[in-house]
């Protein structure tokens, strides 16, 4: 079998017997009737667990509503005009809206950016601020001891809208719904609290009930509710194929279930190889962002197996925290363990690297340096065939192999 698999601007051609490859894992057809801005119109006038927006809202009370910072692809831009179009049936004034981003532990952003994602026209009506964690308001402890300490423009609202997007989270089960809140617009020992528990088997992409993580998150609510949410799904181009609203859980297990609809990928046995890719540029430019890939491998490939992941990694390892933790640490479960001391934004996907090296190999297919690679406790290699006779060569002429040429967006799952 001949197969192409996604690496940089070029991809990669390998040959694997076609006995030994048990799957492909291609996402699944999906029928889109609609795209774009009306797809949010139509959730909004059939919301899901709750009234329409227009009927919650009353004049005169504050909103804020809260979106994704920079980092996150949500076209804030696209929904906002119709969610703001329903508080203005309500008797709600532009005076009366807060758009709070999100930033989590992420950095504050620039005016520019903030005009970027909402869009100019809403930018030049509506106030707009990141959420602070200077300022904030205990509003309660969770069951396992997370703060509820939220930004204060958000915990002294009289309305809450939540608006993001949903994609599989590799320890929160998937984005959304709740995570506006907790870790959105919360404290950076909140995330501490709530993050360390990534290292948990339930913490797991695909995974709400039972998931410590998830479950912990949606507690929050109890003590700052979200009274509507807006969730999309959006493709590879950023438009948007999906959107539930209405309750912040309900709503958004229906935006998880069309998720799965698309990306969850049923298999009937492990493989003792998984070649993983992101699927090429722009997905693979550094680790940081094709870890995304293996996170997603680490369901489909047997214990003591390998995963051989393919990423151009040419700006290399992509972020600085990251980097810190990949290159200073003795071991891969020394990055585990300091997960759970001093949660940090960039070590927690080496510590998720840590978890996979648990129980895998990695052969990484990239153009970094091989004594880089070795030193960050994976085998290097430059070709994707190179990795796979490596492979066959350590599990014999039998051995399976599962391809995921979109591993960053597929989800394997043992039925």
């Amino acid at each position: 079998m001949r197969l192409e698999i996604g690496f940089g601007t070029k991809p990669q051609i390998c040959d694997l017997p076609d006995k030994n490859v048990i799957g492909i894992l291609h996402p699944n057809k999906v029928d889109l009737p609609e795209k774009g801005v009306s797809v949010v119109e139509a959730a909004l006038r059939h919301p899901i667990g709750t009234s329409r927006l227009a009927e919650i809202v009353k004049p005169g009370e504050r909103v804020a509503i809260i979106t994704s910072d920079i980092t996150r692809p949500v076209p804030s831009y696209k929904i906002l005009p119709p969610v703001l179009n329903e508080l203005w049936q309500a008797g709600i004034t532009p005076a009366d809206v807060t758009v709070v981003f999100a930033l989590g532990s992420h950095r504050r952003q620039t005016q520019d950016e903030m005009r970027k994602l909402v869009g100019k026209a809403v930018y030049s009506q509506i106030r707009c601020v990141d959420g602070d964690p200077g300022d904030i308001v205990h509003m309660g402890t969770t069951r396992l001891g997370t703060p509820v300490d939220i930004t204060r423009v958000v915990a002294e609202a009289d309305r809450r809208i939540g608006i993001g997007n949903i994609e599989y989270h590799y320890f929160a089960g998937y984005s959304g719904g709740a995570k506006a809140i907790m870790p959105g617009v919360s404290t950076r020992a909140a995330i501490q609290s709530n993050h360390s528990r990534m290292v948990l088997p339930e913490a797991a992409a695909g995974r709400l009930e039972g998931n410590p993580v998830r479950e912990d998150i949606e507690e929050a609510l109890a003590y700052c509710p979200l009274d509507f949410i807006v969730n999309v799904v959006v493709d590879e181009h950023k438009e948007i194929i999906h959107a539930a609203a209405g309750h912040a859980v309900e709503a958004h297990r229906r935006g998880c279930r069309f998720l799965d609809r698309l990306y969850r990928k049923e298999i009937s046995e492990r493989a003792d190889i998984v070649i993983a890719s992101q699927g090429g540029a722009p997905k693979d430019l550094n680790l940081y962002q094709t870890q995304k890939a293996l996170d997603n491998a680490k369901h489909a490939v047997k214990n003591g197996g390998v995963i051989i992941l393919v990423g151009s990694c040419k700006e290399g390892l992509g972020e600085d925290v990251f980097e810190e933790w990949m290159t200073n640490s003795k071991s891969p479960m020394e990055m585990v363990a300091r997960i759970q001391q001093d949660f940090q934004l960039g070590g927690h996907k080496a510590a998720a690297i840590g978890l996979v090296l648990k129980s895998a190999d990695i052969y990484l297919v990239s153009e970094m340096e091989p004594a880089l690679v070795a030193s960050i406790f994976m085998k290097p290699f430059s070709t994707v065939q190179a990795a796979v006779d490596a492979a066959f060569a350590r599990w014999g002429e039998n051995a399976t192999a599962l391809i995921m040429p979109y591993g960053g967006s597929t989800l394997p799952v043992v039925v």
